[in-house]
């Protein structure tokens, strides 16, 4: 039973950053139709300039619990800033093109932000723990979890609930939904869409800057740790299925938990467990588990 309780609490603590990652990557494939491998860049330039805030505000005395609004303010910052620059000087252009020139091109845009890290904030890593001092453990079945990975798992759920709000209930998502299904007519009927695409791209890149700053305090950040979190981020969408808020959901849990179990029981194959899933999936439903519907053509 201890070993359950310790896969379930480290599977869903790795999944819920995951999810929060997955989930900005999916929304922009959704509706934009673009396959942002530079997504990995959000993540990581999240995680850097939490871990640069959170280094400030200690020196400056700020206790440990003070320094946690380092993370909404780094996933803002560099998610407006960062993606309204990208969006509007390359992804912009790239709208409606072929998909192998969509990834090359996102592909080199995440080698040059992955080498402007480097020149703004160096080669050293980062150790910003302070927040993770500020939210004491608790015992879960006789074991001893850490809490700030609790609160991680609860922010996952409060940002798929938000998004699916979204999404699903407001006006704003009947727009969304109606430039998914058709784009001509959404024109045609006087939507806005290079606004629409705007916001979702920015709103994309908060996620992926958000996931980034939250898992900042549990690592330590340092110069390429940004491309296993895009590449497990494709898998996660991958099972799930590109353009699902569910899809995501469902498939960073099922990474997480196989991964959660393959580390503790089986560390030799701590990442086949995830792409032989992957593989699978798409050998025997190449759309993803859960593929938002598509309009038939007529």
């Amino acid at each position: 039973m201890d070993l359950v309780l310790t896969i379930l609490v480290e599977g869903l603590g790795y999944a819920s950053y995951l999810f929060i990652v997955s989930l900005g990557l999916t929304i922009i494939f959704g509706v934009l139709k673009i396959l942002n491998v530079a997504h990995g860049a959000f993540y990581a330039w999240g995680a850097y300039a939490c871990a640069f805030l959170i280094g400030e505000l200690s020196t400056m005395g700020v206790s440990d619990l003070g320094t946690m609004i380092a993370i909404p303010i780094a996933a803002m910052a560099v998610g407006l800033v960062l993606g309204s620059a990208i969006e509007r000087t390359i992804i912009r252009n790239l709208y409606g093109r072929d998909e192998v020139i969509i990834v090359l091109a996102t592909f080199g845009l995440f080698l040059v932000l992955e080498d402007v890290i480097l020149l703004v904030f160096g080669v050293d890593p980062y150790f910003a723990f302070q927040p993770t001092l500020a939210i004491p453990g608790v015992q879960i079945g006789g074991i001893y979890q850490d809490g700030y990975k609790l609160t991680m798992i609860a922010l996952s759920l409060v940002v798929g609930l938000i998004s699916w709000i979204v999404l699903n209930r407001t006006h704003w998502g009947k727009l969304v939904s109606a430039i998914i299904f058709d784009r001509e007519l959404a024109v045609a009927m006087g939507v806005n869409v290079r606004r629409v695409f705007y916001v979702v791209f920015v709103t994309g890149a908060v996620l992926g800057a958000l996931g980034g700053a939250y898992i900042a305090p549990t690592i330590s950040v340092a110069p390429g740790f940004g491309v296993e979190v895009i590449v497990l981020s494709f898998a996660v969408v991958v099972i799930g299925g590109m353009g699902s808020i569910g899809g995501a959901a469902i498939g960073a849990l099922m990474v997480g938990l196989l991964r959660a179990y393959a580390v503790l029981q089986w560390p030799e194959i701590e990442l086949f467990v995830v792409y032989a899933v992957m593989a699978a999936v798409l050998i025997f439903r190449p759309e993803g588990l859960f593929a938002p519907a598509k309009a038939r053509k007529i």
